[in-house]
């Protein structure tokens, strides 16, 4: 039967009597509860006691010792550690305080200070492609790539809220103004190195302005290419401009040459006329001497030296002379002469006297000839005076 039937015992579920309806008493759970916990921690559970006041009696020492542990692991926690090529930048509450190097480094544990690393030393990448109104009025099709770096994670991390997406759109505007002041000739072919370099200093101005911590290292323009419907026009155009360069390379290596070669002619000539005129020189004064010894023995026997001088003149004259001095008086009628000899003799006189041009008659004979001719029209375009 249930318990609130007649006839039943008079007691709830909660052992109570019919006469107490009421939920069970909470003020009892607690002080056994109490009782509980003060003898786990040493105290006295005085709340069983009839009349008592239900208190836990805790040891102040013990609970000072439990929270100077915690604290000193929550310290502990304040320990990290830099990686390198990496910058540690310390928050409190959100806002910067430091920036740490690498290695081991403290910090206040969180919720109070936190810490968030950057990559300051890795060379980051934006490819830019886009089509470019150049200033005569062209379309230009550029695509290049744009490396850089973080210089100051500070200004990295909290002076813009897209660092990365600002790059991209300096990028932008930097180069439409570069190629907006430049023709197309010049962007496509000679002038690509300018419109990088240009376009590179103009980004950084940009950056610095915006405080934006980011530092470019290179600007690397790809490709630079017209409208499809001129661009074999201008493949020829570049073609030409290389034959150009390649023909005037090779102007230039033979002006060297000849320079150099001239200069070389220049320096022999040179060094052959002082040791020609040492040797003049030296001959003159050799005759000199020679000249006054003669004089003195003249002045001594003026006939005799006088017929020695003949007879040593002489003979130097026929010595080199191909012709026969013939005695008629006392000669034979039959002459034999030695024709072979005499042909011999003349042969090797010619080749002493026709002597081969140098270098520098070679390279000065054609002028010669060119001024002959130019005196020679000078002179049949001069008037004649007429004679009465």
């Amino acid at each position: 039967m249930a318990w609130n039937e007649p006839g039943g015992n008079g007691k709830d579920p909660w052992g109570h009597r019919n006469n107490d309806q009421g939920p069970p008493d909470l003020d009892e759970l607690v002080k056994k509860m109490q009782d509980k916990l003060g003898g786990l921690f040493g105290g006295s559970g005085r709340g069983s006691e009839p009349g008592g006041a239900g208190t836990l009696d805790l040891n102040p020492k013990f609970i000072a010792l439990i929270l100077l542990g915690l604290f000193v692991v929550w310290l502990l926690f304040g320990f990290y550690t830099v990686q390198p090529a990496y910058k540690g930048v310390e928050l409190r509450f959100g806002q910067y305080t430091e920036t740490t190097d690498q290695g081991l480094n403290w910090h206040i544990p969180y919720p109070v200070e936190t810490v968030v690393q950057v990559n300051v030393e890795e060379i980051r990448a934006v490819p830019h492609q886009a089509l470019m109104l150049t200033q005569d009025e062209n379309i230009v099709d550029i695509e290049l790539v744009v490396q850089y770096q973080i210089e100051n994670a500070k200004d990295y991390l909290f002076n813009v809220k897209d660092p990365d997406n600002t790059l991209s759109q300096a990028t932008e505007s930097a180069l439409r103004e570069v190629v907006g002041m430049s023709i197309m000739d010049e962007v496509l072919t000679s002038g690509r190195d300018t419109v990088a370099s240009d376009t590179k200093k103009l980004i950084q101005e940009i950056l610095n302005r915006y405080t934006t911590g980011l530092i470019l290292r290179s600007i690397n323009m790809q490709n630079a290419q017209p409208p499809e419907q001129v661009q074999g026009a201008f493949e020829d155009a570049i073609k030409a401009r290389e034959d150009e360069e390649r023909l005037k390379n090779k102007a230039e290596a033979y002006r060297n040459e000849v320079t150099q070669k001239a200069g070389g002619i220049a320096d022999r000539i040179g060094q052959e006329a002082q040791a020609y005129r040492s040797q003049m020189i030296e001959k003159a004064n050799g005759e000199t001497r020679r000249f006054l010894s003669v004089l003195k023995e003249y002045k001594l026997a003026p006939d005799v030296t006088r017929k020695r001088l003949y007879l040593e003149t002489m003979e130097s004259v026929f010595s080199s002379t191909s012709k026969i001095m013939v005695d008629v008086k006392q000669s034979n009628p039959l002459l034999f002469l030695p024709l072979d000899k005499m042909m011999m003799n003349s042969n090797e006189m010619m080749k002493h006297e026709v002597k081969p041009l140098s270098d520098m008659e070679i390279f000065m004979q054609p002028r010669a000839e060119e001024e002959d001719h130019r005196r020679q029209n000078r002179d049949a375009q001069r008037p004649t005076r007429r004679t009465r």
